[in-house]
């Protein structure tokens, strides 16, 4: 049976873990709140951008070298965005099991997957299971342009020399701090649909380019996937302090139940050996009669 001094002990750590686990909950919430506003401001951005490819779209964007279809798909690369650190409840491993079912599910459609990492969790999961093409290191903490910008030219590139015939995006879909969906999307090559935006509806589709209509869609294309991938790092970043405010929450909640319950049950264990004691005392008494 477990003695009053351990109870003590338990019940001491468990209140420095709580001290710990809100700690890290107020931490992720400072960090969230400066991720989530960047990640706002950055899909203002992205619907305006979204908004003039849709109008565009229809004026020959299909001839650009990113939106050829290739006649086959027998090289994939997949980029998988996850967080340098844990602790944060189930972000990284729901979107590592739906990566590894989607491979899984395509294994025989093409000859050969590879994959890049951006987050060290990813990275560390299927480093001795996958084909590595190439791992950034540290660009998930604190996402910037520059760092989408390198990622964007290393995989455009690979796509313009035909290493990859296809290439797809693994990341949460920032819904907000409390939830985040896995997603694999393909990036390369961009579909023309993937420009579409329902609630734009351009009231015509012939226009007088200046300069020549090649050179705006060498610019615009080019700049659209630079920041789906920067927007992509941007929405990690905001889902995983969410997900690690939410999971440090919850840690600090089970902590003080633990604390309550193993309180509950050292008073017990104090009120039954004070019982013993009488009992010993009273029947002590007893005998020297």
């Amino acid at each position: 049976m477990i003695g009053i001094k351990e109870y003590n002990k338990k019940i001491n750590s468990l209140k420095n873990m709580r001290k710990m686990t809100k700690t890290m909950k107020m931490v992720s919430a400072s960090k969230f709140k400066r991720a989530h506003k960047a990640q706002v401001n950055a899909e203002e951005y992205a619907l305006k951008l979204s908004e003039l490819m849709s109008r565009l779209s229809g004026a020959g964007a299909g001839h650009h070298s990113l939106l050829k279809m290739r006649d086959t798909s027998a090289r994939v690369l997949i980029v998988l965005f996850t967080s340098d650190k844990g602790l944060c409840g189930g972000f990284n491993n729901n979107l590592i099991r739906k990566t590894k079912i989607w491979m899984e599910e395509n294994r025989q459609k093409y000859t050969a997957i590879e994959m890049g990492f951006c987050g060290r969790r990813g990275y560390m999961s299927f480093r001795r299971s996958a084909q590595i093409q190439k791992f950034y290191e540290n660009i998930t903490i604190k996402p910037t342009f520059n760092d989408a910008l390198s990622l964007a030219n290393d995989i455009t590139s690979a796509f313009i020399k035909e290493e990859y015939d296809e290439i797809y995006l693994a990341y949460n879909h920032f819904n907000g701090p409390l939830s985040q969906t896995p997603v694999i999307e393909k990036i390369l090559p961009l579909d023309a649909s993937a420009f579409s935006n329902n609630e734009v509806k351009p009231e015509s589709t012939y226009y007088a380019f200046e300069p020549k209509e090649n050179e705006i869609f060498s610019f615009l294309i080019p700049k659209f996937l630079n920041f789906k991938i920067y927007f992509t790092l941007l929405e990690n970043a905001a889902g995983e302090h969410g997900a690690r405010m939410s999971a440090m929450d919850k840690a600090s909640q089970n902590t003080a139940d633990l604390i309550d319950r193993y309180t509950l049950l050292r008073n017990r264990a104090r009120q039954a050996a004070i019982t013993t004691e009488l009992i010993e005392i009273i029947s002590g008494a007893e005998a020297l009669k």
